[in-house]
């Protein structure tokens, strides 16, 4: 009988201890209530509550990685495409996470997802592609003022992919080829012009000096005959092509 008594009382008093008595890691805190009222935040540690009076709500403060859904997006030059992003966030005041929003895990996946679409609709499909690092900051902007209230900081958001729809992505590809081709035209007209300007000043010096025209006639003499080809060649004194010439003048 009396060792029945003693394990009764046993599990009595660990029965109390455990409505009493809580271990709060280091990253966790605790948003005690009393009588229904916020009382404190307490933690890391051991914490003694007063059962039926007391109440503890546990929060995690490490960072939290939130994976946003992927989302329908029509952007500015009324493109559909589908755009999912991951954000980091912890937070930073327990007692406003807990008392000013029900969840704030699932407020702030469904205000991340707003957001997104929000903030990318507001481009064309060619930001979207080339500038995710300046979208990334304007929406993790938007989020951490919205958040703000919560007690959260939203640390970073990452635009993860944006995918296309086959019909769009055959659009960009001869988009892509057709400036390609545009940019090759472009470099073979600007060598054309370059080259005829030196061309020009080759012809301006060769006119002004006959040493050099002899030198350059000897120069293609020399390439012509060092191909091997059929070709006979019978070099003709310049002079003489000077003196035919001046006769044909008169």
């Amino acid at each position: 009988m009396q060792l029945t008594t003693y394990a009764v009382a046993a599990v009595a008093l660990a029965g109390l201890v455990y409505l009493i008595v809580f271990v709060l890691r280091e990253y966790e805190r605790g948003v005690v209530f009393f009588l229904g009222r916020l009382q404190k935040v307490t933690g890391p540690g051991l914490v003694l509550l007063i059962p039926g009076v007391q109440q503890m709500v546990r929060v995690d403060l490490r960072t939290r990685v939130l994976d946003v859904p992927s989302q329908d997006v029509i952007s500015r030059d009324n493109v559909s495409v589908k755009v999912n992003a991951v954000i980091y966030f912890r937070v930073m005041e327990p007692d406003k996470a807990i008392v000013q929003v029900e969840d704030f895990l699932a407020a702030t996946s469904q205000l991340a997802q707003t957001t997104l679409r929000s903030v990318l609709g507001q481009h064309e499909l060619d930001e979207m592609l080339a500038e995710r690092d300046r979208l990334n900051q304007d929406i993790q902007r938007i989020l951490d003022e919205q958040t703000d209230a919560w007690g959260i900081k939203v640390s970073t958001v990452e635009i993860k992919h944006v995918d296309l729809d086959e019909t769009m992505v055959r659009a960009i590809a001869r988009q892509a080829e057709a400036e390609r081709s545009r940019r090759a035209k472009v470099i073979a007209a600007e060598g054309e012009l370059q080259a005829s300007e030196k061309l020009a000043q080759a012809a301006a010096v060769l006119e002004t000096r006959e040493q050099a025209i002899t030198l350059r006639y000897l120069q293609t003499m020399v390439d012509i005959s060092a191909e091997k080809t059929s070709t006979v060649l019978f070099p003709v004194p310049i002079e003489l092509l000077r003196a035919f010439r001046s006769a044909g003048d008169r």
